[in-house]
This record gives C-alpha cells, sequence and structure tokens, in this order.
C-alpha cells in the first residue's frame, strides 16, 4: 500500500512530533511517499512549482490519502480536492481538544473518513481500524 499524507508544513504545523508518529505508524503498513512532510526543517530550497508537480505525481500514484487537518492550510485542502475528484480512499484526523475548528469542506465530505481524537495515540488506533476496512473493501 502506497499512502499520500499530506499535512501542514507552512507555517501552521501542529506538533511535529504528532506528523513523525502518524508516518511512522503508516510506514509500518506500507510506503509513506510524503515522508518529508515529518521531517524538521521543511523542505524549502525547492520551487514551488516543482513542490507542486512532484507531490500532485506522488498523489496520483498513492493509494489513498491521509491527512492530519487539525491545522488548516490551503495545500492541504487541495490535495484532500484532488483525491476527492478522483476518487481515492481519504482518511482526515482532527484533533479535538484543539481551538481552530475543522473546516466544513472537509466535515461535510461524504468521500473523507474523519477520525476524530483528543491524543494522539486514540487517533492511530482509529486510523488502524480505518485502513484496515478500506484494504479489506
Amino acid at each position: 500500500m502506497e499512502v499520500y499524507f499530506a499535512g501542514s508544513i507552512r507555517g501552521a504545523a501542529p506538533d511535529d512530533d504528532r506528523y513523525r508518529r502518524i508516518v511512522e505508524f503508516l510506514g509500518a503498513r506500507g510506503t509513506v511517499l510524503t515522508e518529508h512532510v515529518a521531517e524538521e526543517p521543511p523542505e524549502s530550497d525547492l520551487k514551488d512549482s516543482t513542490i507542486h508537480d512532484r507531490d500532485l505525481e506522488w498523489l496520483t500514484e498513492a493509494d489513498g490519502l491521509v491527512a492530519e487537518v487539525t491545522a488548516p492550510r490551503l495545500g492541504v485542502g487541495y490535495e484532500i480536492g484532488r483525491a476527492t475528484a478522483w476518487g481515492m480512499p481519504i482518511v482526515c484526523l482532527y484533533d479535538v481538544t484543539s481551538d481552530r475548528p475543522l473546516s466544513a469542506m472537509v466535515r461535510g465530505n461524504d468521500a473523507v473518513e474523519l477520525v476524530e481524537y483528543e491524543a494522539i495515540e486514540e487517533g492511530l488506533g482509529a486510523l488502524g481500524r480505518v485502513l484496515d476496512t478500506v484494504s479489506e473493501g
């Protein structure tokens, strides 16, 4: 299984440990095409057009998209929109203890399997159950 992991890496990143734990969890189940999202510091030496084209190529290669959406970012929303249009399986993780409300465009999207959590361990457990269901179906 190849997974595209999306998370905010420019500006409003939540905590880097959360992304690292998600990438490690996904990596134990398959290939994470976007491991760099959990790296510190984020990439900065590439042109925006290079990042866009590379990331869309990875997204088309992926079997599904997993996005951490607690920290809202336009790029993550763009990736979710493209994956929705392409009919990809999408799982979004959202920390309900955040002071930032979840976008209606994510919560209201029937194509998104939403995993809400209070602790990352809880979120990873639920993510695992969702991934098991997707891989069986």
